[in-house]
């Protein structure tokens, strides 16, 4: 169950009430969420792809 797991927010989030925040949970695969509207739905990641995205260099 998504309430179970445990979620953190991204270092990147914009601080202020109105910002930007994303969190991220991490199981066997990886939820990604808008914390402003957690109930709006999540994007799944699978752990080798999250890992492909977040070390991907522009």
């Amino acid at each position: 169950m998504m309430q179970d797991r445990a979620w953190r927010k991204s270092s990147y989030s914009d601080a202020t009430e109105d910002g930007n925040c994303v969190e991220v949970s991490f199981t066997h695969d990886v939820l990604v969420r808008d914390s402003k509207n957690a109930d709006a739905g999540t994007l799944m990641f699978s752990a080798p792809a999250w890992r492909a995205f977040v070390q991907r260099q522009p």
